[in-house]
C-alpha cells in the first residue's frame, strides 16, 4: 500500500512504516519562534532541566511581528530574544530581516524536514515539500531541548487542480476558494495535498500562498510535491544540492479527494469576520475602504510588488484610501527596490512600510479606526485582528486590494485591468 506525502516524510523522521493515524516520535530539522511567541516560549524552555538547545543551527528565533517595535514592553521582549540567542547560539533574525514564514521558505526548509515553529502559519513551508506544522509554545520549548517531537499522522486529502487561471485571478483566490469550500474547520488536522497540472506549473510564490491558508481550513499541514519547481527555488536561493524529489505513491489511500478547474476561478474576496466567508469580488457592490494592505507571510513576494506596480503605472491611489505595502523580507524589498516596484508603488500614493509582518496582527503600522474598512492580502480577517474590534476586514488577492485601492471600493480587478 502507497504512502502520502506526509506519510513518507514522517516514515523517514520517525524510522517507522508511518501511516495515518499513528503516533510517531519524529527528529526535528528546524524550531522557530517569532516575537509574540517567542518571549512565552524562551520562558518553557528555561523552566525545564535541560537549558542547552539540542540543535543550535536548526533553532531560530525572529523579530518580525513587531519590527521596529513600537512599544517599551516588546522593546524588551526584543532584549530578552536577543541575549537568549547570544547564550545559545541559535539563529537570530532581528528588525528588519522580514517575517518567519518568508525567511523560512528563502534561507532554511528544505524537502522532506519536519519544521515546527511557534506560529500557526508555519504550514507555509509545506510549499517547499516540508512537513511543516505550527505547536504551542510547551511543544516548541521541548522540540528546542531534544531536537524531536510527537505527531499524530494525519489523514491527507487529496486537491488536484487543473486548469489556467484566468487573467486577474491569482493562486489567492484559488485558496480563499478552496477554504470557503471546506469551512473554518472542514479539515482540522488533515493534511492538504496539492497536485495536478496546475500544481506543475505554479510557480513557489503561488505554492507559498496557498500552503500558507491551509490552517484556515483547520489543516495540520498544507504540502506540495518537490519537483523542478522546488529545485528551480532551492538553487536561486544557493541550497541545490538540499534538494529532494518527494511524490506520493500512484496507490496512496486519500481520506478525502476533490478537484478543483482554475479556469472557472474568479477574484475572490472573504468577508468580515471569518476566512470562509467566501464570495466573488464582482458580488461586492459599494462597500468603500479606507485602506488597503499589500504584503504578510501569504502575498508579501516580489511577485506580489510586481503586480501591484503594474496595476499603479500610471495610476493614482485614491484619494481617500491608504495603500500600505510591506515587503515580506529584506532581499525583496531590494529585489523590488531594483526593479522599480518601490518607486512606482510610493510615487502613486502608498506607504512603504519595514519588511516584516506590519499591520497584520495590529500592533502598529496600518492600525485601523473604528468603522474603517481594509481589504488586505493577509490571512486572517477575525474581528480585532487589525487592532481594533471597531473595524472591518477584507481578504483578498494582491491584485483585488490594488485595484480598490485605486477605485476606493472593493472592485474585481479585472475592471481595473480593461
Amino acid at each position: 500500500m502507497g504512502k502520502t506525502l506526509s506519510e513518507k516524510i514522517l516514515s523517514v523522521k520517525s524510522s517507522t512504516d508511518a501511516r495515518a493515524g499513528d503516533i510517531v516520535i519524529s527528529a526535528v530539522d528546524l524550531v522557530f519562534v517569532q516575537d509574540t511567541t517567542g518571549p512565552l516560549t524562551i520562558r518553557q524552555f528555561k523552566s525545564g532541566n535541560k537549558q542547552t538547545l539540542a540543535n543550535p543551527g536548526k533553532t531560530a528565533l525572529f523579530i518580525d511581528h513587531a519590527s521596529p517595535s513600537p512599544n517599551r514592553q516588546l522593546s524588551n521582549d526584543h532584549i530578552f530574544m536577543r541575549e537568549f540567542a547570544n547564550r545559545t547560539g541559535c539563529l537570530f533574525f532581528d528588525s528588519g530581516s522580514g517575517v518567519c514564514h518568508q525567511l523560512v521558505a528563502e534561507k532554511l526548509a528544505n524537502p522532506g524536514d519536519v519544521i515546527v515553529g511557534a506560529d500557526s502559519h508555519t504550514v507555509t513551508a509545506g510549499a517547499l515539500g516540508a512537513f511543516a506544522t505550527g505547536m504551542g509554545s510547551s511543544d516548541i520549548a521541548v522540540a528546542m531541548s531534544l531536537g524531536k517531537t510527537w505527531l499524530r499522522v494525519p489523514e491527507s486529502y487529496q486537491i488536484t487542480i487543473s486548469g489556467d487561471f484566468s487573467r486577474g485571478v491569482e493562486a489567492k483566490d484559488l485558496i480563499l476558494h478552496l477554504i470557503g469550500l471546506f469551512g473554518a474547520d472542514g479539515a482540522t488536522y488533515k493534511a492538504l495535498e496539492f497536485t495536478g497540472e496546475t500544481v506543475k506549473n505554479m510557480n513557489m510564490s503561488q505554492r507559498l500562498t496557498i500552503a500558507n491558508m491551509a490552517i484556515e481550513a483547520g489543516a495540520k499541514v498544507g504540502i506540495f510535491p518537490s519537483d523542478r519547481v522546488t529545485k528551480d527555488f532551492l538553487k536561486k536561493q544557493g541550497r541545490v544540492n538540499r534538494f529532494v524529489e518527494l511524490q506520493p505513491d500512484d496507490d496512496a489511500i486519500y481520506e478525502k479527494s476533490m478537484a478543483i478547474d482554475a479556469g472557472k476561478l474568479e477574484p475572490m474576496v472573504a468577508r468580515p469576520h471569518m476566512v470562509d466567508n467566501a464570495v466573488t469580488a464582482a458580488s461586492l457592490i459599494n462597500i468603500k475602504i479606507n485602506q488597503a494592505f499589500v504584503g504578510t507571510c501569504t502575498n508579501g513576494r516580489l511577485d506580489d510588488l510586481a503586480e501591484a506596480a503594474t496595476l499603479l503605472k500610471r495610476r493614482k491611489c485614491h484619494p481617500s484610501v491608504r495603500l500600505v505595502v510591506s515587503p515580506g523580507s529584506r532581499d525583496i524589498m531590494v529585489q523590488a527596490i531594483k526593479a522599480g516596484f518601490i518607486k512606482i508603488i510610493v510615487e502613486s500614493g502608498g506607504i512603504v512600510v519595514p519588511p516584516g509582518c506590519a499591520a497584520c496582527l495590529g500592533l502598529h503600522q496600518g492600525v485601523l479606526g473604528d468603522g474603517e474598512v481594509c481589504i488586505s492580502t493577509a490571512n486572517r480577517n477575525f474581528k480585532g485582528r487589525m487592532g481594533n474590534p471597531e473595524s472591518m476586514i477584507y481578504l483578498s488577492s494582491t491584485a483585488t486590494a490594488v485595484a480598490s485601492a485605486i477605485t476606493g471600493y472593493i472592485t474585481d480587478p479585472r475592471e481595473v485591468m480593461r
